[in-house]
């Protein structure tokens, strides 16, 4: 009778079928829960685990070039639609969600330098090295691509071209190489050039905020302000090398990261370039190319080093690293329009999808599920200065090569701090200056 009547007082407890879900009342008070923090210490200690664990980056491999790839393009309406080109002069037109080819385009003899698109998605925009611009027309039918695909104009420059990038709210787009050249979409001649030095202009990309300001890179360590409603350049710093790659940020209009050879990164405030913002270190060798995400709070590089890396604006250090046995030099990066995914091109001729969260789930999530992870989340955030935790965290297998390097690397740093230390300390006092590491590799500013 005893357990009859146990049971009859708690029958509202006791769960009818499997999918009801009865809610307890719970005691917050911290005085009933001395063990909270240690609990939550394993709890956290347990997600990073298994976080490492589930990590798995590499979704697929779009293969069908012939040469390397060596410039990427996002299609600015279509998330699943990427555009490609490589070293033989081929541009491919990419669907992500069938991992298919759906055109091939023999654009160019040599190189594709460069490749854009307009925001509206009716034309596409090529350079190569046989100093020809080519517009195409984009069709409308994209299950009829291969016998819509047509150029529309091409115009032969005097010099080779180095890089494309079209503006995002007007019918113009820019062009570099000797000279950085802005052309109107309907005329067959530039209608403003801008000249700053007799060097090559590599890299050049609009400002996505304020449409107007453009920056460039060039082969005499320069990056340089331009401002088409202008007659002159604004500015440039000269750097201690040449820069591969610049992407705005998305987000910070004045705002800016490039991708230089001495294996790091520098995001510069473009009203002030006699100093970085932050110098992001973790490659061993040249950077190649850089690429913000869509929220502007991380950004993607790859490297001569044949990995990727992806960095926190803010951060000095990257907080993940991608790479795998055959990928080699890594050409360009692309974030995905949803910053969900991440897009290399490389040297062997493959492109390669990338997770931006190595361990997350892909497809939908229960609200339960979802709601487990961002405990998860919160709890690593909590302890993340914890050693162990920390440990677990920032722990990655690297190749040999880059392994080596990178010990290296911090072997001959050790050294030069232990050089510079020593100085100081035999020399009289103020006689020995200490130059930041943000101001090292800055030589001069030029307005």
């Amino acid at each position: 009778m005893k357990v009859k009547v146990l049971l009859r007082n708690h029958q509202d407890y006791v769960r009818q079928r499997k999918s009801d879900i009865h809610k307890l009342p719970r005691n917050l008070d911290p005085a009933l829960h001395p063990l909270e923090g240690p609990r939550e210490y394993v709890r956290a200690l347990n997600a990073t685990k298994l976080d490492r664990v589930f990590a798995k980056p590499f979704i697929s491999s779009l293969s069908g070039h012939t040469d390397g790839v060596y410039c990427m393009a996002k299609h600015p309406t279509q998330l699943s639609t990427l555009l490609s080109g490589s070293c033989d002069g081929e541009v491919r037109v990419w669907s992500l969600s069938s991992q298919d080819c759906l055109a091939t385009i023999q654009a160019h003899s040599g190189f594709v330098r460069g490749l854009c698109t307009d925001r509206q998605a009716r034309s596409i925009i090529t350079v190569g090295e046989d100093k020809v611009v080519k517009t195409w027309r984009y069709p409308d039918n994209l299950s009829d691509i291969n016998s819509k695909f047509s150029p529309v104009t091409s115009t032969i420059g005097k010099s080779v071209f180095l890089g494309v990038d079209h503006h995002w709210t007007k019918s113009i787009f820019a062009t570099c190489g000797e000279k950085v050249d802005i052309w109107d979409s309907d005329r067959s001649e530039p209608v403003r050039s801008f000249t700053w030095g007799v060097d090559s202009i590599t890299n050049i990309k609009f400002n996505p905020i304020e449409c107007n300001v453009l920056a460039t890179t060039g082969s005499d360590r320069t990056i340089a302000l331009y401002d088409i409603r202008g007659s002159t350049p604004l500015r440039k710093v000269i750097l201690s090398m040449k820069s591969n790659g610049i992407s705005w940020n998305p987000i910070e209009a004045y705002h800016f990261t490039v991708a230089n050879e001495d294996s790091n990164l520098y995001t510069f405030d473009m009203r002030k370039l006699d100093q970085p913002l932050n110098v992001h270190m973790d490659h061993v060798m040249a950077v190649l190319d850089v690429d913000y995400s869509p929220t502007g709070q991380e950004f993607v590089s790859g490297s001569f080093d044949k990995t990727v890396r992806i960095f926190r604006r803010e951060d000095g250090r990257s907080r993940d690293v991608y790479h795998t046995k055959r990928m080699q030099r890594i050409f360009c990066v692309q974030w995905s329009a949803d910053s969900a995914y991440i897009l290399t091109g490389s040297d062997e001729t493959n492109i390669r999808l990338w997770r931006s969260q190595a361990s997350h789930k892909a497809g939908k999530l229960r609200p339960r599920e979802r709601a487990a992870l961002q405990y998860a989340d919160k709890l690593r955030h909590r302890f993340r200065f914890h050693p162990q935790i920390r440990r677990i965290a920032r722990h990655r297998h690297m190749p040999k090569m880059v392994y080596k390097a990178a010990k290296e690397k911090r072997t001959i740093l050790a050294a030069q701090l232990r050089k510079r230390d020593n100085v100081i300390r035999h020399s009289k006092p103020g006689t020995v200056q200490l130059v930041p590491q943000r101001k090292k590799n800055i030589v001069t500013v030029v307005e």
